[in-house]
This record gives structure tokens, sequence and C-alpha cells, in this order.
């Protein structure tokens, strides 16, 4: 990651570290100080505040943690991983959720790579999240995986059929932009880990915007010697 890319990465993060702790300690003080005793409805109010912050903090955390985790894979731990294999774990992991999309996934023939296949699965479902955090309104998500094998890498597509803007898709690489879904993706990290981890393993990722919006996360891996 270029030092600029580290700057901005690491301010971005303190920033939001910072707006959740200054939340706990300013309700965290008008309860303190008091003289009376606060009515039930406020009490309750500074007390939602303050697990709010509390939440959005370990959110944060566990987002570093798995950014961190992304950029110190070490090639020894490559194995010959099925990356079909690897989509159906995350899908059968992300299946409650999928479900209540009304979410389609297809995919084609997927190949084995070499790599780490911890990680592997987490791109899976990284990209997964991202096709669900970027769908269109209440219209069921459909979802295509398909791949390409070449001489010395593979080429992997995921498309959606959800809208997304221009501006968006200028920050989607972006750590801690600011989208609509959960975990890691909620906080701005789902593609930034996902390039990543794509990194990590010699290839490179890239987003092709279609005309009526919907787009397409292509990746490369090298193919398996």
């Amino acid at each position: 990651m270029p030092a600029s890319e580290v700057s901005e990465f690491l301010l971005r993060a303190c920033h939001d570290l910072r707006s959740s702790v200054r939340a706990i300690r300013a309700h965290a003080e008008l309860l303190a100080k008091g003289n009376d005793a606060p009515q039930p409805a406020d009490f309750e109010q500074r007390l939602a505040f303050i697990a709010g912050g509390a939440q959005k903090i370990d959110q944060v955390v566990d987002g570093l943690s798995a950014y961190a985790l992304a950029l110190e894979i070490d090639e020894t731990s490559f194995t010959p991983v099925p990356m079909e294999v690897l989509l159906r774990t995350a899908l059968a992991k992300l299946a409650p959720t999928l479900r209540s999309r009304k979410a389609q996934v297809t995919y084609d023939h997927l190949p084995t790579v070499p790599g780490n296949a911890d990680r592997l699965l987490q791109l899976w479902e990284n990209l997964l999240l991202h096709a669900l955090a970027h769908s269109s309104g209440n219209a069921p998500v459909r979802i295509h995986v398909g791949a390409e094998v070449r001489a010395a890498e593979c080429l992997f597509g995921v498309h959606d059929n959800g809208s997304l803007d221009a501006a968006d898709a200028e920050n989607l690489f972006r750590p801690f932009s600011r989208t609509s879904g959960g975990g890691p993706e909620g906080l701005g990290l789902g593609l930034p880990i996902c390039r990543a981890i794509v990194i990590r393993h010699g290839g490179e990722m890239r987003l092709e915007r279609q005309a009526d919006g919907s787009s397409t996360i292509r990746f490369t891996l090298p193919a398996e010697r």
C-alpha cells in the first residue's frame, strides 16, 4: 500500500474512533453531572448513545483487525484452494442474509488457485456483502460469478444488478468510505480488504461499471502451476 493510502487509512480510522469516543464521553459526563435524577426516557436515551458508540468502536476495531490480517498473508501458508468450494461455503454462511434479500447467486465452474484458504473465503464473503449493499431498493438481487483461466492467471468476475453511481464507484476502494451495508462493508472496508487480499496473492482488482449502473468486480489470481 502506498504511503499516501496508509496515511489516509489511519486518519479515517482515527476519525471514526475519536467521534465515537467523544460521543460516549459527552453522554457519560452529562449523566454524571446531573444534579437531579434524570427522567427515565432521558436516561435510557443517553445509555443508548453510549452503547451505540461502544458498538461502533467494536466494529471499527474488528474492521481494522480484518484489514491487518489481509495485509499479513504469508505465502508459506499457500495451498491449492478450490475457489468453487470456497464460494459455496461463503454462500452457506450468508444464506440467511441472502434469503432475506431474495438474492439469486449463480456461478460458473471456478478453478483451483494457490492461496490462503481463510483469506480467500473472506474475499468471497465480502464480495457477496458488497453486492447486497449496493443492490437497488427492494428488488431481488442477482449476482453472477464467472472465471476465465489463462496461461499464468485466472480472471474472476462478480457481477450484480445493483445501481452504483459514479461518485460511489470512485470511493469503493477507499477505506472507511460510507456505504449502507453491514460488517466490513458498512465501514467502507469490504472492498479495500478484498483488494488487499488479492494483491497479497499476486493479483489485481478493479471495478467495471456498466451504462445501466450495474457493476462487475474483476480480479486476477495466479493460476495453479
